[in-house]
């Protein structure tokens, strides 16, 4: 039996989240959303979805390209996923090499890549180069069985929105979300600064649920939002969650993010993920108020090109 790797098509998108869901179960991700993102990809980020298979079956997946909208120039980024029960057959290692040729073709100085704070998964790094750097949990809370904070009342001036609210100029929450980004710690720092750009993948990507995001609105002015990120079924993700610099250390964040949680379980949805750099201090102690705990540990890990 043979492993080859070739490029995704859009009649793969029900098996790549089948390979990603079984090998990170705490992303939402929907075949929708495959498809959108690769069809929509702005031409720097020179994006490319990996298929490995195997005797017809696909049993590996890697997202591949450049940080495009990061100030740092040539990070590439290659994210590789295999089923847990073909692990060892020689899938991650083709998708490994084929993305590393590729990302160097394009001109990457450097490739980025997450890998599960596991032996077997930071062994598998380290033998190709790449050196760990800093860690991020992945957090679950239980809708069903848990218990989020109650409601707060309002503070005097502030009211809370949904981003649906700003479906005929959403530019505000662009602003908001460029501001929050530019603050996030990261290694690889990102940079909004294309309002169509952000039009194009961010706000009409079809896994963001504009109902379901909370703004919260300070004298007319967009101050704090939760961005909600769900699969239409049962799972919801919690994208970005920040407050413009002028108005932080109010609690509007996490004002804004209890309502949309709440909003989210009045909806149907039992199951909350979330992503927490783990030098975010502020940020997880928020997601631990709500309840969140963390269920999984990724570690950024890095190989230098050439």
């Amino acid at each position: 039996m043979t492993v080859i790797v070739r490029d995704f098509l859009p009649t793969d998108a029900e098996a790549w989240v089948r390979v990603r869901r079984a090998a990170l179960p705490y992303m939402v991700t929907t075949p929708e959303q495959v498809v959108f993102e690769q069809a929509t990809a702005h031409p720097d980020k020179r994006y490319r979805l990996l298929i490995a298979e195997e005797d017809g079956e696909i049993i590996g997946t890697a997202q591949v390209g450049i940080a495009y909208d990061s100030p740092e120039s040539g990070q590439g980024f290659c994210n590789p996923y295999t089923l847990p029960q073909r692990a060892g057959r020689g899938a991650g290692s083709l998708l490994v090499r084929t993305a590393e040729e590729y990302l160097a073709g394009a001109g990457a100085v450097a490739v980025y890549t997450w890998v599960l704070d596991e032996p077997a998964n930071r062994v598998f790094a380290e033998k190709r180069g790449y050196t760990p750097s800093r860690p991020a949990h992945f957090l679950h809370l239980d809708l069903v069985h848990g218990t989020l904070p109650p409601r707060q009342q309002l503070p005097d001036g502030v009211e809370l929105r949904t981003a649906a609210d700003f479906a005929d100029n959403p530019r505000p929450l662009f602003e908001a979300d460029a501001e929050s980004t530019a603050d996030e710690p990261s290694d690889t720092p990102t940079e909004l600064a294309d309002y169509e750009d952000w039009l194009q993948h961010t706000w009409n990507n079809p896994g963001l649920d504009r109902e379901l995001t909370s703004v919260a609105v300070v004298g007319g002015k967009v101050a704090a939002f939760s961005a909600a990120n769900t699969d239409g079924l049962t799972r919801y993700w919690s994208g970005m969650t920040g407050t413009r610099r002028a108005y932080r250390n109010r609690g509007l964040a996490k004002l804004a993010k209890n309502d949309s949680l709440h909003r989210a379980r009045a909806a149907g949805y039992t199951d909350a993920y979330t992503g927490n750099d783990a030098d975010n201090g502020p940020m997880l102690a928020i997601n631990t108020w709500f309840g969140y705990r963390i269920c999984a540990t990724e570690v950024r890990h890095v190989r230098k090109l050439g």
